[in-house]
């Protein structure tokens, strides 16, 4: 939970409706007071640590601490000091919040796999925690970093992601102290001095209402115990009353007496202020996913119009009861010091049908807007585009390059929303309509393999959903979907375990199509750990579900990776029946190329037992139905293999007219005497694209 309650720079926010001194309080960017601890921080990076006293080099990241309560400007002191070394670390800085709004530590898993991600590295979809973690110390090891890690909830947090080099910094923010990471620097903040408090009073109230008394305000600093976040509410509320003095607001909270901390009675002079309809805008923020707030979630929670809900917004970023984040897009963030205040509000004066409904029209509201982001990727006479234009124009996006970017600055969003909704459990349809809804936008606009840890997440949520509602179609799913993952990331054996519980869900649910799925896929696993004889009896098992069903192109296919099986396994005999079961199913479904890649299969399997004679002529054969297909890329390899085999059988003037003729389809030169390794590329090519079919 940031506390970015001194320094405001970079943010943008809109200047309509605010008041001249509350405008320039919020756009200022100069860091305020802090002198001390600054250079105390500073010096610390190179103070001599207990290893260099004994003779040994660090071996780790120097580790510096800023602990303080929220609200007492530690984030933008952290942010200030990163600033100030920034130019000592030419690889960057990276940074990353360990404790979710709602006071959930996040997984070292998610937080190692967002700062790869911010490295520009991808790690594998499904890595654990150990992985992740130690990718990151690899990563950094060659590094000179600044890594700034807020709102750390304990010490084991930090220290999973501690880099392995004294070349790098870390520097960490918490509430407390860090017992159990060696030599850590703290830093303990307290009220600001009275000198910077007056200044950030200024920034609101301008100068004129401080100087002529300057004692009512250097009270009112007392009374908010010098405290950032209260002074920037106090601040804030004496510049939307140009008229009232500095006493006037001291006076209000002395007779509010000492009932609370200072930052709850700021807030709640504020809070009682708003009109009846703003404050419920305001309470219904601290439901917002990951406390990212943009104008359709604000709309969405209060049932108002976008345009109401941006203006509620700016005018909030006035009150200092939100921070507008720097982003190409409008998006607001509620300080993590107030979210407790606005939560405990909501359990006194809302509902707790009217939060559910609440969360309802967000979860809603956000899986129009992800149906609306797919949609604008297809063709212009789709369903969904057609879909689209129904939409009110408030959803739709202009054009594809918006909706990528919307995806991309709200994903993070939109991750912890779909993590709420399915904690919520209350609301599983709409969870699972938004977990669908925001896989097909990332497929749509990212890609199945850039998304694939975003995905294996999603799919985990879903898995829980479907175990919890006792929906065996949609356990099935999400686990042949996260088996896949397994699977391409090298984690056979765990995917093969999800593949059979995919087949006992796919039972349950009498779905076909999962159980011969999965049966598939257990014997593409059993395949990948070599052990043929199961590989080739699963295959076996789906290919009798799909002639049961007269699913034809399905069984040509399984006869293929069947005869696939065998030829690895060195039953020739086998493979070749299987084979012309494959050719014999794709000549009946009119499949051309297919059959094509079927017949130069099975001339492979012919020349490895030994009869070049008839794999000469299967191959011919191959050829001849490939131009059929029109595929040039598999008739340039049958030509390739037709000249290897000329080779074997000692006519090396007919393989040269075959190399040119692939020379030719290919439009690239292929040396006279092609490779062995070059001939079994493309035979490898071949085979690939016959088992896709």
């Amino acid at each position: 939970m940031t506390d970015q309650a001194v320094d405001a720079g970079g943010t943008t926010v809109s200047e309509k409706g605010r008041r001249p001194a509350a405008a320039a309080a919020l756009t200022g960017s100069q860091f305020l007071g802090r002198t001390r601890e600054l250079k105390e921080l500073r010096a610390d990076i190179d103070r001599a640590g207990l290893d260099t006293l004994a003779g040994r080099k660090a071996p780790r990241a120097r580790v510096l601490l800023i602990a303080g309560r929220p609200g007492s400007g530690r984030t933008a002191l952290a942010e200030e000091l990163v600033r100030q070394v920034a130019d000592s670390y030419p690889d960057g800085v990276l940074r990353a919040r360990l404790t979710e709004p709602d006071g959930t530590p996040v997984p070292t898993e998610r937080t190692a796999r967002d700062l790869l991600t911010a490295l520009e590295l991808r790690a594998p979809a499904g890595a654990d925690e150990d992985d992740l973690s130690e990718r990151l110390r690899e990563a950094l090891a060659t590094r000179r970093t600044v890594l700034l890690l807020d709102d750390a909830a304990d010490a084991e947090q930090v220290d999973a992601l501690l880099p392995e080099t004294p070349d790098c910094l870390v520097v960490a923010v918490s509430g407390g102290p860090l017992t159990g990471i060696a030599d850590v620097r703290p830093c303990t903040l307290g009220g600001m001095d009275t000198k910077s408090a007056l200044e950030l009073l200024e920034r609101y109230t301008g100068s004129v209402r401080i100087t002529v008394d300057p004692r009512a305000a250097e009270g009112l600093v007392e009374i908010c115990a010098a405290q950032p976040a209260a002074l920037v509410l106090a601040g804030a509320w004496l510049a939307h009353r140009p008229k009232s003095a500095v006493a006037d607001l001291a006076k209000q909270l002395h007779t509010d007496g000492d009932d609370g901390p200072i930052l709850e009675r700021v807030f709640r002079l504020t809070y009682t202020a708003l009109p009846s309809t703003a404050a419920r805008i305001l309470r219904l923020l601290s439901l917002a996913p990951a406390g990212l707030v943009d104008p359709h979630t604000a709309s969405a929670l209060a049932g108002c119009s976008v345009g109401a809900a941006r203006t509620t917004l700016d005018d909030f970023t006035a009150l200092g009861l939100v921070r507008a984040v720097e982003s190409p897009l409008p998006q607001y963030e509620v300080p993590g010091c107030l979210l407790p205040l606005l939560r405990s509000l909501t359990e006194t004066e809302d509902r707790a049908a009217e939060l559910q409904l609440a969360r309802a029209r967000m979860l809603e509201r956000t899986v129009r807007l992800l149906v609306s982001c797919r949609a604008i990727t297809e063709t212009d006479s789709s369903p969904a585009r057609e879909k689209l234009a129904g939409m009110p124009r408030a959803l739709r996006f202009p054009n594809p390059r918006a909706a990528a970017d919307w995806l991309r600055i709200r994903q993070p969003a939109l991750l912890a929303a779909a993590r709420l909704a399915v904690s919520d459990g209350e609301l599983d349809t709409l969870a699972r309509r938004l977990m669908a809804a925001l896989v097909r936008a990332l497929v749509a606009h990212v890609g199945t393999q850039a998304a694939a840890p975003e995905l294996y997440g999603i799919h985990r949520l879903v898995l829980d959903v479907a175990e919890r509602r006792n929906l065996p179609r949609e356990k099935a799913a999400a686990l042949l979907n996260l088996a896949d993952l397994d699977a391409q990331t090298g984690r056979t054996t765990d995917a093969l375990a999800r593949y059979r519980a995919a087949l006992d869900a796919g039972r349950e649910a009498n779905d076909p199509y999962a159980t011969g799925r999965a049966m598939e896929s257990v014997g593409g696993a059993h395949q990948e750990l070599g052990d043929y004889d199961r590989a080739a009896d699963w295959y076996g098992r789906a290919l009798a579900q799909r002639l049961a069903r007269d699913e034809r192109a399905d069984a040509a296919r399984l006869h293929g990776r069947i005869a696939t099986v065998h030829t690895y396994a060195g039953r020739y005999g086998e493979a070749l029946r299987n084979w012309r079961s494959a050719v014999t199913g794709y000549r009946r479904i009119g499949d051309v190329a297919g059959q094509a890649r079927a017949l130069s299969e099975m001339a492979r399997v012919q020349e490895y037992a030994g009869r070049p004679e008839e794999s000469l002529a299967t191959c011919q054969e191959a050829a001849d139905w490939a131009r059929r297909a029109d595929d040039v890329r598999l008739q340039a390899a049958l030509q390739l293999r037709l000249a290897d085999t000329l080779d074997r059988l000692g006519d090396p003037a007919a393989a040269r007219l075959h190399r040119t003729a692939a020379e030719r389809m290919l439009g690239d030169e292929l040396p006279e005497s092609a490779s062995t390794r070059e001939q079994d590329r493309n035979a490898c090519e071949i085979r690939s694209a016959v088992e896709e079919d």
